[in-house]
Formats: structure tokens, sequence, C-alpha cells
């Protein structure tokens, strides 16, 4: 049986533990919300989406071996949890995709906006793998370097999945006739 004294020093370690914790999110806040972004294509979930990855890694937290690491490790689990999302959006929400890229292909002078959906509806063709890699390289800055580590993969991997998602996205635009080689 643990003692007052015992119980309020394990209370103050893990209050401290946590501050500390939060406030390693919060460094990386911007980054995780922007990735959260580009994968939930709406502000609400992707900050939904970031709470539920500190939820998930506050839980996990003694799986992380590497300090070093945690940044990466925090951005798979978000990944993980916005993929998540996606499953959940399909199962609930059965909302017909039949028309839309006519739609979006049919505005000849389309804003920056009207772009972007149209991006996000070729990219929502391509394999998750080669998808993620696109979306944290283009939509989020980041090097083939960190995105290797985020998903744990050998950086000549992350190239390859680049290259060929690249590729894939090259011949959806080209069927859709947004593609014009000079």
């Amino acid at each position: 049986m643990e003692t007052k004294a015992e119980m309020k020093k394990m209370i103050f370690v893990q209050t401290e533990d946590e501050t500390v914790f939060v406030q390693s999110i919060m460094e990386h806040q911007d980054t995780l919300i922007s990735i959260a972004y580009s994968y939930l294509r709406n502000r609400h979930d992707a900050l939904e989406a970031v709470q539920e990855m500190t939820c998930r890694a506050w839980t996990k937290r003694r799986s992380l071996k590497n300090e070093k690491a945690f940044k990466s490790w925090i951005i798979r689990i978000l990944i993980y949890v916005c993929i998540d999302e996606q499953r959940r959006r399909k199962r609930t929400t059965p909302v017909s995709n039949d028309g839309l890229e006519e739609v979006v292909a049919d505005f000849t002078s389309a804003s920056l906006e009207d772009n972007r959906i149209a991006m996000w509806s070729l990219l929502q063709k391509i394999k998750p793998k080669y998808r993620h890699v696109l979306l944290l390289k283009y939509y989020n800055d980041m090097t083939l370097s960190e995105i290797a580590s985020i998903l744990g993969k050998p950086e000549g991997t992350i190239k390859t999945w680049q290259h060929k998602g690249l590729e894939h996205l090259r011949k959806l635009m080209k069927n859709r006739g947004d593609w014009h080689e000079n």
C-alpha cells in the first residue's frame, strides 16, 4: 500500500511529465495541424485529429524508445488518426463522387481553391503509400529524409514512392486533359 507522500510524489511526477509532453506537442503544433489538414481538408477535423493524436501519444508514450524521434513518432500517430477518420467518413457519409471530376474540369479559369479540389480528387486515386509521400513532401514541405523517418522506411524507398506517385498523378492528369507537355 502506498503512503500519502508516495501518492503525492507520483501525482507530481505525472503532472510534470504531462506538462513537458504537452509543451513538446505544442512546439510542433503548426506542422501537425498542417499535416492533418492536408489529409482531412477541414480545419475543424484537423484540430480534432491533432487532439486525438495527443491522447493516443500520451497513452503510448512509454513505447517511444528514442526521444530524438519524438516528432516523427507523433506525426506517424497523426497520420494513422487521419486515415482512421477518412475510413470513418467513408462508412458514415456515403456521398457520391460521380460527376465531381467533370464539374471541376468544366472550370476553365479555375481559382487556386478549385485547383486544390481537383488535385485532391486526383490524389485520392493514388495508392495510399504514394499519397502519404506526396502529401508530406508537397503539401507540408518535408524533406525525403524526414518523410523516411516518419514512415519508418529507407530514404530510397521514399524516393521510389515519390517517383511512382508523381508518375501516376501525371497519368491521371493526362487522362483528364490537365497535362500539357512542352
